[in-house]
């Protein structure tokens, strides 16, 4: 009998030590840390404190659940020991019974062994197995809280049918610890004090003056969740002027791919000339193959293109990054993620309203946008953000949300009002304007083709995609821009105005 009482406190420690280890695990679950997501970042104080005390309502009904199974486990182990007590005494009755034989002690000692394991969930643990089955099987169901649950990557985050309320609601919480420097692609941060509490919160919000680790530094990057739009908020808009009689309503398209021979670098000839990484970003490049800082017009002349119809132009944009990955994470200038290549890529050359249009000279040079808006303030903006099967729906100023099997498009468009004389001025916007609000041009300016560049991307669900940017505009979406160069030869530029005037469709 001292062996079955053994047994059954054998039993009940390796339940216990099994539940401990338990704890353990669901205690210290992994860091997740994915790098620079938006959809992670720019939680306000308040939704962290309350995300805090959930965390520590969840964290304390697992206490309770594991000190109710520890608690049953040992009423379990004191009722096999009052057994074996009874089994003694019965033991003891039959051997002062003489109407019984030691044979039928034996006999009853065996049906006492066939009768031990049931009567409770503690027979159901072998005392012989493994403790690491019971760990496992311990943590399996710790993992399974829905109080860690993510909704980061869960169906909440892909549903189209949320509102932006839930998004920013859903993505504006951090999945990891400090994370280290592993947060912050590289980039230096203030650390943390040395006497700080290890049991210290992770969770405390991410602001533009914060001293945390890796986390909140690579937060601050931007964007954050309040730059993003459901695509069914931006109110529809009609942004054509209406075309007069005197109006040109042909168009022309240059084919020039994708990029698919990855032409990029971090140079603007046009704006940095002579200067590597003038841009402190990366740029997407079709057309002319030889652009770098370092063009010029008889470098763009004599180089190839990837352009039907022997158009040499360049034509480049800022990348989009999938903010969800962790590449490019040393980059100087906190442009983190993987490059998202264009499905798509549109250059139309459209007319004008009011009139007709002349020629370009060649190796104009033409900008749109602002690279430094977030702090220069919108008057040279011109950032267009929309969704296929949306396009009257544009936002200038903040990335959209679109629905599944829509994809995010940027809709760039340039001045087309040239003064005439200048294929570039000292601020490279002088030269060529934007009409005004009837379509018409300012006087001494006439009317040149306008191009329209319409670049479609697949990107991650949520608000979790950026814009190449400077490092102090915090890839803001009003920073969109684009560049173009006139290196087409003067025969095709005479072909696209025909095609515009006579209102033809090329």
């Amino acid at each position: 009998m001292r062996s079955r009482r053994m047994a059954a406190a054998v039993t009940t420690m390796a339940v216990v030590a099994g539940g401990l280890v338990s704890a353990a695990v669901i205690g210290v679950g992994p860091v997740l840390a994915d790098h620079c997501d938006p959809a992670e970042a720019g939680q306000s104080p308040q939704a962290s404190q309350t995300q805090q005390q959930n965390r520590n309502r969840n964290q304390g009904r697992q206490n309770d659940q594991q000190n109710d199974q520890q608690g049953q486990q040992e009423d379990q182990g004191q009722q096999q020991d009052q057994q074996g007590q009874q089994q003694d005494q019965g033991q003891q009755q039959d051997q002062q019974d003489q109407g019984q034989g030691q044979g039928q002690q034996q006999d009853q000692g065996r049906q006492d062994d066939q009768q031990a394991p049931q009567g409770g969930g503690i027979a159901l643990l072998d005392p012989a197995q493994p403790p690491e089955s019971a760990d496992s099987e311990s943590a399996d169901s710790g993992n399974a809280d829905p109080g860690n649950a993510d909704p980061g990557n869960g169906e909440q985050a892909n549903d189209p049918q949320a509102t932006p309320e839930e998004s920013a609601n859903t993505f504006s919480r951090r999945r990891g610890g400090n994370g280290g420097n592993g947060g912050n692609g590289g980039r230096p941060t203030q650390s943390a004090s040395p006497t700080a509490s290890p049991t210290a919160s992770p969770t405390a919000s991410p602001s533009p003056t914060g001293t945390g680790a890796g986390e909140e530094e690579c937060a601050d990057l931007g964007p954050f969740p309040e730059d993003f739009v459901d695509i069914r908020q931006v109110a529809p808009v009609n942004d054509n002027a209406r075309s007069g009689r005197n109006g040109s309503r042909g168009t022309f398209v240059s084919q020039c791919g994708t990029n698919r021979n990855g032409h990029n670098n971090p140079d603007n000839f046009i704006v940095a000339p002579g200067v590597s990484n003038g841009a402190h970003h990366l740029h997407d490049y079709v057309g002319n193959v030889s652009t770098d800082a370092f063009s010029t017009d008889e470098s763009l002349a004599a180089a190839g293109t990837t352009c039907r119809l022997n158009d040499r132009s360049t034509y480049f944009w800022p990348v989009l990054r999938d903010r969800k990955v962790d590449q490019n994470v040393n980059d100087p200038d906190g442009n983190v993620g993987q490059v998202l290549r264009a499905r798509s890529v549109t250059l139309q050359f459209r007319g004008n309203a009011a009139s007709r249009v002349v020629a370009m000279p060649r190796f104009l040079r033409i900008i749109t946008g602002d690279a430094k808006a977030a702090t220069n303030g919108t008057a040279n903006a011109k950032a267009g953000w929309s969704c296929s099967g949306f396009q009257n729906r544009i936002s200038p100023d903040k990335y959209t949300l679109c629905p599944r099997g829509s994809q995010v498009l940027r809709i760039l468009d340039f001045p087309s009002c040239w003064d005439g004389q200048n294929t570039d001025s000292a601020n490279h916007r002088t030269h060529v304007v934007f009409p005004g609000q009837g379509g018409a041009c300012p006087q001494g300016t006439r009317a040149i083709p306008q191009l329209r560049m319409t670049l479609a991307y697949t990107v991650p669900q949520g608000p979790s995609y950026a814009v190449d940017a400077f490092p102090e505009q915090k890839h803001n979406p009003v920073t969109d821009h684009a560049d173009f160069a006139n290196v087409m030869p003067d025969r095709l530029m005479q072909f696209v105005v025909s095609c515009i005037n006579r209102g033809r469709r090329c």
